[in-house]
């Protein structure tokens, strides 16, 4: 295609909200004109299923709940005035305990918080993550950290990093409260805490869901505070209510941006408009690229430090909502879209050697912010900046993939502000959710999770059984074979767990063997 004519379907296919400064070129992929018609029947259904969310309809009909994060940054849209009066209600009582840590009402004995510890994992922590990433600075009024996987060595790396822990305030956040790796953190900080000789209850606050086990344990134990996380609300949805606003009005970033941002994509997105609706054409994007069947794997590439955890955040969001084994009929159709990502122009000198010239099986998305810095420029060349270097490197890139025959997005933001940051979380919320209803599977769950977290529980429950059989044998050494006819288990899985537990304790003795089955475990 000629220059010319790249440039004329450039003008033709960039949907511009100018009143937001966020620009979508879609011009680098290569459909049909015909695409769009062919899709109209899907796209109303979409936009229909869109609307019945937003008024309440029931998402999720095996646990019987709605769906509405979209309410969180504007409230009048819930179903009932109960749920506005507590959307509204929570996101003051944020306010005013931010304000009163700040202020020093609320006090870690007599001296004032400076730190915040949060702790969660996925939708509970990668939201809250992102953002402090995105939108932090040096003034910003507390310094926040992060447990957010059950990995002993993490937790302690984290703790290390913690200068001084008795004016460090803790955030624990789990929906149900019975989150292991959760769980898990919090125990170990408590333990950090009391060996310092500190009350975890005076420096610990708790958002969950109301009647909880942590919510249980938190008024219990006289907790600072708890905020509520709602059913209607999925964690990787969660960013805009009490799991990512308490974080970041601790910090001191501004909530009130960050949520308008989001209610004006949202407006912007909710009108029925296949043509001017930056989600929905996203959205067939996805489609087009992977003929429906997440056939291309989707490459983000942020060109900005602050936004390198996005393509993170939007692996979860992305492959936790549509990667689904059956459709909304039942059929198997093992759906989804791989995300991957870093950022610009480090990529450039990663993998993207191999997108320019290795397998053809992802289509990138590009992240443009216009404002280089918030500092005057400087140039590294005569009239050149860094900036301008950044700017070169990203379009040559998508130049470069396009003339190879691979396909691109481009995402355009003028700045990387608390308000952008909000409109490109629901950006990507409705695109996400539209691309659900395009390929007719449930953006809404996930049993995959609730499997896995099923499976490891039969692994900690096995590791309780080959400790008792090895207790009752008395020093013998065993194969694994043996103690897996003992414990009647998988011997593969016992010998893993028996791996762990030597590495992990002098009390067991492994014998090496030329084989995993020929190896001997026993007591000392």
């Amino acid at each position: 295609m000629s220059a010319q004519s790249l440039w004329e379907r450039y003008q033709a296919h960039l949907v511009r909200y100018n009143d937001l400064g966020i620009w979508l070129d879609i011009s680098r992929m290569r459909f049909g004109e015909d695409f769009f018609t062919a899709m109209t029947p899907r796209v109303e259904e979409a936009f229909s299923r869109m609307h019945e969310l937003e008024a309440g309809a029931i998402a999720n009909p095996d646990e019987n709940r709605m769906v509405g994060h979209y309410w969180l940054r504007n409230p009048a849209l819930a179903p009932t005035a109960e749920l506005r009066d507590e959307i509204d209600t929570t996101r003051e009582d944020i306010r005013k305990f931010a304000a009163d840590i700040h202020g020093g009402k609320v006090t870690a004995g007599s001296v004032k918080f400076t730190d915040v510890l949060l702790i969660g994992i996925g939708g509970s922590a990668l939201g809250p993550q992102f953002i402090s990433q995105a939108l932090g600075t040096a003034a910003d009024a507390m310094e926040v950290h992060f447990l957010d996987n059950t990995d002993p060595d993490g937790f302690d790396k984290t703790f290390d990093v913690i200068k001084h822990l008795a004016t460090t305030l803790t955030v624990v956040i789990s929906k149900s409260g019975g989150t292991k790796e959760t769980r898990n953190g919090m125990l170990e900080a408590q333990a950090k805490y009391e060996a310092q000789g500190l009350s975890f209850a005076k420096h610990a606050i708790a958002v969950t869901g109301a009647g909880s086990e942590l919510d249980k344990v938190a008024e219990k134990g006289g907790w600072l505070r708890r905020f509520p996380m709602w059913d209607w609300v999925g964690g990787r949805t969660s960013v805009m209510s009490a799991v990512g606003l308490v974080p970041m009005a601790l910090q001191g970033l501004d909530t009130d941006k960050f949520l308008a941002g989001a209610a004006a994509m949202d407006a912007k997105t909710r009108e029925p408009k296949l043509m001017e609706n930056q989600a929905m054409l996203l959205a067939l994007m996805w489609y087009f690229a992977g003929d429906g069947r997440g056939k291309k794997d989707m490459v983000i590439l942020p060109y900005k430090d602050r936004l390198v955890l996005f393509s993170k955040y939007l692996q979860q969001l992305v492959m936790e909502s549509l990667g689904k084994e059956k459709d909304l009929a039942g059929n198997i159709v093992h759906q989804g879209i791989a995300v991957y990502g870093n950022k610009g122009s480090t990529d450039q000198h990663a993998y993207v050697q191999q997108l320019r010239e290795g397998v053809p099986n992802f289509f990138a998305t590009f992240v443009e912010v216009r404002k280089d810095r918030g500092t005057p420029p400087f140039e590294v060349e005569p009239g050149v900046t860094s900036g301008d270097y950044l700017q070169g490197f990203l379009r040559g890139t998508r130049a470069a993939l396009y003339e190879n025959g691979r396909d691109s997005i481009t995402v355009s933001v003028p700045r990387v502000d608390a308000f952008i940051v909000g409109a490109l979380i629901a950006l990507y919320e409705r695109a996400v959710g539209f691309y659900g209803s395009l390929v007719n599977v449930n953006a809404y769950h996930q049993p995959g999770v609730e499997a896995g977290k099923k499976a490891a529980a039969r692994i900690l429950a096995l590791q309780g059984k080959v400790t008792a059989a090895l207790q009752s044998a008395k020093g013998t050494p065993q194969t694994p074979a043996e103690l897996a006819a003992a414990t009647e288990s998988d011997p593969e899985d016992v010998y893993h767990v028996l791996n762990h537990m030597a590495a992990n304790t002098s009390a067991i003795v492994r014998s090496e063997a030329a084989s995993p089955g020929q190896e001997t475990f026993h007591l000392r």
